[in-house]
């Protein structure tokens, strides 16, 4: 209904998810997303990225 492609609507779907899996693990999704992105441009291309999920990710870290 709001997007304009079924690309676009799968897109929001992963972003809703992630932002109300944070939420549900008492995790800030701005400073989630903020840090999640910085460690994404170190990361290799192929590398393993479970432990960024929300419920492995520490933002203290």
């Amino acid at each position: 209904m709001f997007s304009q492609s079924v690309d676009g609507a799968d897109a929001i779907a992963v972003l809703y998810s992630i932002v109300m899996t944070c939420r549900a693990n008492d995790i800030n999704p701005y400073l989630y997303f903020q840090k999640l992105f910085r460690e994404l441009l170190q990361r290799d291309e192929l590398a393993d990225l479970s432990d960024l999920l929300p419920w492995n990710y520490d933002l203290e870290a």
